[in-house]
């Protein structure tokens, strides 16, 4: 209708400003109507007045209104339109049908007022009966309908003739017609099949190597020493992991554990390889040189925190993996340093210890100072009781965990989080952070600060790293949103959401503040949001969902804007200390009971890098956590 009447006002101007009263073209050069400024530019006009003035044009213009000025078939019914004439019929003659054949519809409309029917359009109308008898509907929706084969006429594509403006194939038809795919329809297509195919070529692969593996399984004994290389350091060590197919690459880092007569998953091992615990993934698309059966695991990255098999020519023990100090000194031991600490000189006393944690007003949340000895390098005291506790325990053996019961509180769910020995051993040697002691500190940080102070509880929260991850976001993005929505739905008050987000290598801490639409982003490697696109688009929707659910109302130059601040927080001088980096923000934030977030981060905790032993008091309040909840015992 819109089409129809915009061509009805272009024949307006042009009989309006480019014909003289006998509905001839003038010669002059018509004004530029004022009137319709609004509408049409004066390049426009000038474009128009040329296509109209146009010998191509003026021909076809006359052959169409000769051709509309006498019908082969002149139309009867006026104004009326096939529509309303359809349903005129059908109102008188009380029929249950819904609609009428086209060409009954074609001859009723050319019916004069005196009901003669002219014999040429009889004609055609017992032609169409009589063609109606021989095709089927289907046939008739797919070439050309009865009504056009008897007026032997082209059919115009996207129109059923008979039946008026508006009227196409598809809402005629309960089938659509079938058109040609598209160019982009095809090359959809085909990028299917060509990911189907490199598909199969995968699970081929993964086949090939499962009975590979079958076929070097050889049995062995408890006493067997088998899977104990000679050039690996014998029990476990960080290492570095390659594979050498398409490429020889460093794919992740791990710790390899050499240990006799060592099993994977209750299965000798493959000749030829150890077992690995994989902590970080380098190539997201990496495959596993021999898939898991058992979890049906094929690509290296779904297999963080779990053991698979490794080559041995493709594991490489890390140059500055830690040793046993040969000497028993006092100091702390070695396997408890980072790659960054090797290279500090520890603070001598605990007037140092506190100058360098920075608070100009000291937290009685802090450790005390009877932790630190009066004299000499710091000692680690809970973390050397906890090993102690775990190597006397059956905690010792690999595969042992211990369940610790979170709160609905904490995160919004009750749940129970794994903690495991490879999670212990991290803590001891220094080494990277799995989500389970992550989310033990926040227990931690709940029961000690939280835990009967209202005011606390009800303004900082705290969402699961479980539930929002890199992983999930990218394979179950609408779960994702829902928890972040319900969480932030939680409370109508201003909170500050503490959300640890590992990006599948790294940790970094967003705090969130729905209400005020302000996202708080601390990266200790001075990374910017925009490198974590996923991570951004989750934030901003669950925001925009938020404020939608709780109906507020936000000014339009806004509408879209959720402002992110990054903070100029401590950073990190290795590629370990994330973990430890993002639990001492949340404990530092958390101190501070502050909403606000400076830019330049708090003045108490103001500086350029942790020293070590900022990050051995976060160690120690977690092996302290540990031993008070007896959780190994």
């Amino acid at each position: 209708m819109a089409g129809k009447r915009h061509r009805g006002w272009r024949t307006f101007l042009t009989n309006k400003y480019l014909k003289d009263k006998e509905k001839n073209f003038v010669e002059y050069d018509p004004e530029y109507p004022v009137k319709y400024a609004i509408f049409i530019t004066e390049e426009e006009w000038v474009a128009f007045v040329a296509q109209r003035r146009d010998e191509n044009f003026k021909k076809v213009s006359a052959t169409n209104r000769e051709r509309a000025s006498n019908p082969t078939y002149a139309y009867k019914k006026g104004r009326l339109g096939y529509a309303r004439l359809e349903e005129k019929i059908l109102d008188e003659t009380k029929s249950d049908a819904t609609s009428l054949p086209p060409h009954v519809l074609w001859k009723e409309a050319r019916v004069g007022k005196d009901g003669t029917v002219r014999d040429d359009v009889q004609h055609i109308y017992d032609e169409c009966e009589t063609l109606s008898q021989s095709i089927s509907t289907a046939e008739d929706q797919e070439n050309r309908s009865v009504l056009s084969r008897a007026l032997n006429v082209p059919e115009y594509p996207g129109r059923v003739r008979g039946k008026g403006h508006g009227c196409t194939p598809t809402s005629l038809y309960k089938n659509p017609r079938r058109r040609n795919p598209s160019n982009q329809e095809v090359m959809e297509t085909l990028q299917a099949l060509q990911a189907q195919v490199l598909q199969l070529q995968k699970d081929n692969e993964r086949y090939r190597c499962m009975e590979k593996c079958s076929s070097q399984l050889k049995e062995t004994s408890e006493k067997a020493s088998i899977n104990c290389q000679n050039k690996f350091p014998e029990g476990i060590s960080s290492c570095q992991l390659y594979l050498s197919s398409p490429t020889y690459r460093l794919v992740g880092k791990g710790k390899v554990h050499n240990t006799s007569g060592d099993l994977l998953h209750h299965r000798p091992l493959p000749d030829g390889h150890l077992k690995v615990s994989v902590d970080v993934v380098l190539d997201k698309d990496a495959l596993l040189p021999i898939p898991d059966i058992v979890s049906e695991t094929t690509f290296l990255r779904d297999a963080i925190g779990s053991f698979v098999a490794w080559p041995l020519d493709l594991i490489f023990i890390d140059d500055e993996t830690p040793t046993k100090p040969a000497s028993k000194d006092k100091g702390i031991s070695r396997h408890n340093e980072s790659v960054a600490s090797q290279k500090e000189v520890f603070a001598q006393g605990s007037q140092h210890l506190s100058q360098k944690i920075g608070s100009r007003q000291k937290n009685k949340r802090d450790l005390p100072v009877t932790s630190l000895p009066k004299k000499g390098a710091f000692v680690p005291r809970y973390q050397i009781s906890l090993e102690t506790l775990v190597d006397s325990s059956d905690m010792a053996t690999a595969g042992a965990i211990r369940l610790l019961d979170m709160e609905e509180d904490i995160f919004g769910y009750s749940c129970t989080e794994t903690i495991g020995k490879e999670d212990l051993e991290h803590i001891f040697r220094h080494q990277e952070l799995g989500v389970g002691v992550i989310h033990t500190y926040i227990r931690f940080l709940y029961d000690n600060f939280m835990r009967g102070n209202d005011q606390l509880s009800n303004r900082f929260r705290f969402v699961s790293s479980s539930l929002v991850n890199k992983a999930l976001i990218c394979r179950e993005p609408d779960s994702c949103r829902e928890y972040l929505v319900k969480r932030f739905m939680a409370s109508s008050t201003n909170n500050l959401y503490l959300w640890p987000y590992n990006s599948g290598c790294h940790w970094l801490l967003l705090a969130i503040d729905p209400l005020k639409e302000v996202v708080y982003f601390l990266n200790s490697i001075d990374g910017e949001w925009t490198n974590y696109p996923d991570m951004k688009q989750l934030v901003d929707t669950s925001i925009k969902v938020f404020r939608s659910q709780r109906q507020a109302r936000v000014p339009r130059t806004k509408s879209s804007n959720i402002t992110w601040i990054k903070v100029q927080c401590p950073l990190q001088r290795n590629g370990i200390d994330c973990g430890y980096f993002v639990m001492r923000f949340m404990r530092e934030i958390i101190n501070m009971n502050q909403i606000e977030i400076p830019i330049t981060y708090f003045d108490e905790y103001k500086c350029a890098h942790y020293t070590r032993l900022q990050l051995e008091q976060i160690k120690e309040e977690l092996c302290q956590y540990f031993i008070e909840k007896r959780l190994i015992i």
